[in-house]
This record gives C-alpha cells, structure tokens and sequence, in this order.
C-alpha cells in the first residue's frame, strides 16, 4: 500500500512537467505571434538572398535558419511536449495570414521543421534543454526544411545540389534557430519574464 501511494505522490509531481497550464498556452501563443512577423519580414528579405545566391541557389539555404526560429525557442521555453512543433506551425500560419509570395505551402514547412526540432526534444523525454540539444534540435529542423524545399521548390535540381541544400539548412538551422534561441532564452532567463515558466532557471544552468 505504502508503495502504492509513493508511486501515485511521484507521478502527481511528475504531471505538471509534461501538462500545459494556461500560463503555457498564453506564452506560446504571443510567441508563435511574435516570430510569425519576423517569419513574415525573413520571407520578404529572402528576394535579395536568392538575387546574391543566383550563381549557386543551393547556399540560399544559409538563410533558412530564420524560418524555424520559433520551434526552437518555444520548446527551450515552454518545456512541454509539443511546444516546439505547436509554436513553429502556429508561427506558419500567421506568416500564412500576413501575406508572402511562398503561399500557404509555408503551412507545410511549419508542420515538417516544427516535427524535426520536436524530435530531438521528445529524444531527451524533455529533460535536457542544454546548448548541444539546442544545436541538434536546430539541425534536425534544418535538415527537415531542406528535404521539404527539395521536394516542393527545387524539385528540377539535381541530387548534388539538393544535398548541399539539406546540408547548409541543418547547418543555419543549428546557429540561427540552435544557438541564438539559445542565448535568447538564457538573456531572458536574467530579466525575470520567464519566472512563471520551467525554463526561469536558464541562466544558470550548465553549457552542456
């Protein structure tokens, strides 16, 4: 009996790691907002990139790590079972609604790079938000962005290109989405705004 009632008072203190409360829900939701704008201003500055990368496109692929911003960073924040593909999709939709010469197949990026970052955190059963879980997270994201545009936009290039493309993706993804979520939630972490969220102790906690 004794076991019992222990088993069942661990698994009532475990519960809240892993259920969203309202707090979660509200946070994620003004910061799937929030980088859905940046997503929507990324889009319009990518006519430049692809200008620049016109006699190599495959390196336009540097510039992708700004698109999975948000499935990043709202996983190191939250710290919840699906925050990182609910804030990523959440993020689509409103660069969706605001309007960007990719359409609505930027609903589909976000479902598939919201999957590869949620991966690596489901990998880690949600415990670990260390700056080498957020690198991978950023890769995986990377790699799931560049399979998808291989698949969608650059269908008529060939394997060596589509390659290079899957390979910078994960590379972007890793410094932009990986590293500076990153930093991003450990500066966070030092002003108080995160003080009702699991991730509040960020600052603290160690490299790696």
């Amino acid at each position: 009996m004794s076991k019992f009632v222990a088993g069942s008072s661990a698994n009532s203190k475990a519960a809240p790691k892993t259920t969203w409360r309202v707090v979660d829900i509200v946070v994620a939701s003004v910061l799937a907002v929030a980088v859905g704008v940046i997503f929507w201003l990324w889009s319009a500055g990518y006519g430049i990139i692809a200008a620049v990368t016109v006699a190599f496109p495959p390196a336009a692929a540097l510039y992708g790590g700004g698109w999975l911003i948000a499935g990043v960073l709202g996983a190191l924040v939250i710290r919840k079972p699906g925050a990182a593909l609910y804030c990523e999709l959440v993020a689509a939709i409103v660069e969706g609604l605001l309007g960007t010469h990719f359409g609505f197949t930027v609903l589909l990026s976000g479902l598939v790079q919201g999957l590869g970052a949620e991966a690596v955190f489901a990998l880690f059963r949600y415990r670990r938000f260390t700056l080498p879980v957020a690198l991978l997270a950023g890769a995986l994201s990377g790699v799931a962005l560049g399979l998808n545009d291989s698949l969608v936009y650059n269908v008529a290039w060939a394997l060596g290109w589509k390659l290079v493309y899957i390979v910078l993706a994960a590379v972007s993804g890793a410094v932009i989405a990986g590293l500076l979520s990153w930093l991003a939630v450990r500066g966070l972490a030092r002003t108080g705004a995160l003080a009702n969220l699991p991730s509040r102790g960020a600052a603290a906690e160690p490299l790696v």
